[in-house]
């Protein structure tokens, strides 16, 4: 099966991350981390998590950090979607760490997004696709067609934010609380209207900065 025949729905997907507790949901894709004994053992990881990938013709995208390998599996042939290959190359992904003696750490994936607030995002999204060499993502996003940098989506709002931009910080639902609480000690405004799919943070200068967990949808602030 390939192509979008196979998408998941949202609630297939917290289905499948019930009986994989290594992975997270995060913008379109599964993500985890996993810490190796060592830094050999980390590329003794990835070389093994490649000729799984190899077997299923569904390849992972990987980040190697000492002996920390972080992952993330989407598909790109769906529009950048979570798919039942995903779900199985995960899994196979789960019992190949498992074997390697491997810790999985999915809190430390962190996924940053740059929210644009805009009246009209036509008139502006074209520009920013083409200066950053990103592509259109489901819903009118702007990607890295490489994984590397932070995708781009434009809220529409009568009323944008005079600053105009904010970023967007997604951490799992379980991770956030410590976050949010550091942030408040640090002397941030907390706006918890909408708790706890996101949290408003206000900076003291007036910059913004939107805490969302997994289980919330696109924020409107």
């Amino acid at each position: 099966m390939a192509g979008k025949e196979d998408i998941l729905t949202r609630e297939r997907i917290d289905a499948v991350l019930a009986a994989l507790p290594d992975w997270r949901y995060r913008l379109g894709g599964l993500v985890t981390v996993y810490k190796a004994p060592t830094s050999a053992a980390a590329l003794e990881l990835i070389a093994a998590v490649g000729r799984s990938a190899e077997e299923q013709n569904h390849h992972p995208d990987l980040d190697w950090r000492y002996n920390r390998v972080f992952i993330r599996l989407t598909s790109h042939d769906a529009g950048g979607q979570v798919t039942e290959r995903d779900a199985a190359a995960a899994q196979a992904t789960s019992s190949v760490a498992e074997e390697l003696g491997a810790e999985a750490q999915p809190g430390l994936f962190r996924t940053v997004e740059i929210g644009i607030d805009t009246a009209d995002p036509g008139e502006i999204a074209e520009v920013w696709r083409v200066a950053l060499g990103y592509r259109k993502g489901p819903g009118g996003d702007l990607v890295d067609p490489y994984g590397r940098g932070p995708s781009v989506w434009f809220q529409e709002t009568p009323t944008p934010n005079s600053n105009r931009l904010h970023v967007d910080v997604h951490w799992s639902l379980a991770e956030s609380a410590p976050v949010l609480d550091k942030a408040a000690a640090a002397g941030a405004l907390m706006n918890r209207d909408h708790a706890p799919d996101w949290v408003v943070v206000t900076d003291a200068q007036g910059n913004r900065l939107c805490l969302c967990t997994e289980a919330g949808h696109q924020p409107e602030h």
